[in-house]
């Protein structure tokens, strides 16, 4: 059921998190962790030297040794903060189906799938 609830939507899924709370999306369901960028520049800044030029020096050489595959990972992590943000995301987790319905707080992103598609259904 959980492929199927993901299949079925045939829909543009994202879902708005961080690293203190973890989900389980199935296969091909894209997943932004709201605090990548902090743990990046976490990452860059650690045990910089105290004079702001040498500082600004070894940032610059971590950057740069970081090549094209940090630069994306950082474009990447500030584009989820600002699709969070354009979107309203106002919680996390949050599963968001075709940039108008969300489920706010679940986890099990399929039961959540579920529950968009249950909810999406023609009524009688």
């Amino acid at each position: 059921m959980l492929a199927a609830s993901a299949h079925a939507l045939d829909a543009d899924i994202v879902v708005f998190t961080d690293q203190h709370h973890p989900v389980a999306p199935p296969p091909g369901v894209r997943v932004v962790y709201l605090d990548a960028s902090q743990h990046l520049k976490t990452r860059l800044n650690r045990n910089l030297p105290n004079t702001p030029d040498q500082a600004a020096a070894v940032a610059r050489q971590r950057l740069q040794e970081g090549g094209e595959h940090l630069q994306k990972q950082l474009a990447l992590a500030y584009q989820g903060l600002v699709d969070a943000w354009s979107l309203g995301v106002t919680r996390i987790p949050a599963v968001v189906v075709d940039r108008q319905y969300v489920v706010y707080g679940d986890p099990d992103v399929s039961q959540a799938l579920i529950d968009i598609a249950t909810f999406r259904r023609p009524r009688p």
